[in-house]
C-alpha cells in the first residue's frame, strides 16, 4: 500500500475542501496543492483572497508534514502552531502551494522515537500559472505521539 496516496486521496479539511483546496502531491517530507480562482475565492479587487491563499499553504504544509510521517500517519495527533505569511504579488488564477519541511524526515521520526513529540518548520511557496511567487509561507508544526 503507497501511504503517499492513502493520504492524498484521504484529505479531508472541510473549510479547505469550501475553498477549492485540492492536494496534488503528497511525498516525503513534500507536499503539492492547487487552488483555483472562483467568485468565492476573490476579494473586493478581483483577485485570490489573502485567506483563501493562506488556506491554500496551510493544506500544503498538511500535506509535506503527513508525508514526513507517512509511516506513523495513524500514531500521531499533528498541530499546526504557528504560521506566517508573505503576500508578495497579486494573485490571479489558478494558484499552485508546493511545500517541504525544513529537516529531512528521518530526522523528524528520529526525534518522535526519542522525545514523543516533535516540533519543526515547513516552507511553502505559492506561485501562479507564470510560475510567479504570489506568496510565501512558514508553518511550524507539533507532532505527538498518540
Amino acid at each position: 500500500m503507497d501511504m503517499f496516496q492513502v493520504i492524498k486521496d484521504g484529505f479531508n479539511v472541510p473549510f479547505a475542501t469550501h475553498t477549492g483546496v485540492e492536494i496534488t502531491e503528497v511525498a516525503d517530507g513534500q507536499g503539492t496543492a492547487r487552488m483555483p480562482q472562483t467568485e468565492t475565492s476573490i476579494n473586493h479587487i478581483g483577485s485570490q483572497h489573502a485567506g483563501a491563499l493562506f488556506t491554500l499553504g496551510e493544506a500544503a504544509s498538511g500535506a509535506a508534514m503527513a508525508g514526513a510521517f507517512a509511516p506513523v500517519i495513524l500514531e500521531v495527533r499533528p498541530i499546526a502552531g504557528k504560521a506566517e505569511i508573505a503576500y508578495t504579488k497579486v494573485a490571479k488564477g489558478m494558484i499552485t502551494a508546493h511545500s517541504r519541511t525544513l529537516l529531512p524526515s528521518t530526522e523528524l521520526l528520529e526525534k518522535l522515537n526519542t522525545d514523543g513529540k516533535v516540533a519543526f518548520d515547513v516552507a511553502v511557496d505559492l506561485t501562479n500559472t507564470d510560475g510567479d511567487q504570489v506568496a510565501q509561507m512558514t508553518v511550524a508544526w507539533h507532532v505527538k505521539k498518540t
